[in-house]
């Protein structure tokens, strides 16, 4: 018997795949309807999003709901925005900012969750890590050039760059994204709302 998305929502929130390489006991973030029309796939929680189990419960967050031109309250309605990151786990701190996603989370979970979730529209591939589980063959050589051919992706995937505070200086280099691609964004996130 196949399994109702809460069903496996909670299977997945008990997930304790990786639990021996973690500096933190698991704590999966992740929410998700029927219903949604938007799925977020992102890299993985941070410190302050693992300790309040909130998924984009930080800067990077506030950005991204700017990004998107949503407010906080549509951005948590899971009837409408499902959240599903590449790790669903803090991964822990590397030299130049936190570890990448854990690999065991989207091959182990992502095809499982996507089949529950039939009203997806529009997936926004946040960083790196997601566009190349996703993309594959067909992002470019690098995050910017994939961003830049965003329009390539038809209307399925929309690939952006991690609103991280850390990438300040890439915004700057790079004023075409919040002159063309952001507001593109927004148009496609409000008809699909």
């Amino acid at each position: 018997m196949s399994l109702s998305l809460p069903q496996l929502l909670k299977q997945v929130r008990a997930c304790q795949e990786c639990a021996a390489t973690l500096p933190f006991a698991p704590r999966p973030v992740l929410r998700a309807a029927a219903a949604s029309s938007i799925l977020i796939i992102g890299q993985a929680p941070g410190t302050k999003v693992h300790a309040s189990g909130v998924p984009w419960d930080d800067a990077s967050g506030r950005t991204l709901r700017q990004w998107m031109g949503v407010s906080d309250e549509t951005f948590y309605d899971e009837s409408r925005i499902a959240i599903i990151p590449m790790g669903f786990c803090y991964p822990g701190k590397g030299k130049s900012g936190d570890l990448p996603p854990r690999p065991e989370c989207a091959p182990l979970w992502h095809d499982k969750l996507l089949q529950k979730l039939p009203k997806i529209k529009l997936i926004l591939l946040i960083g790196q890590y997601a566009q190349k589980y996703y993309l594959g063959a067909q992002r470019y050589k690098t995050l910017t050039e994939t961003v830049q051919h965003w329009q390539d992706y038809g209307k399925q995937y929309f690939p952006t760059p991690h609103p991280s505070p850390r990438n300040k200086l890439w915004l700057k280099k790079n004023p075409w994204f919040e002159n063309k691609v952001v507001p593109d964004l927004q148009k496609r996130v409000k008809e699909l709302l």
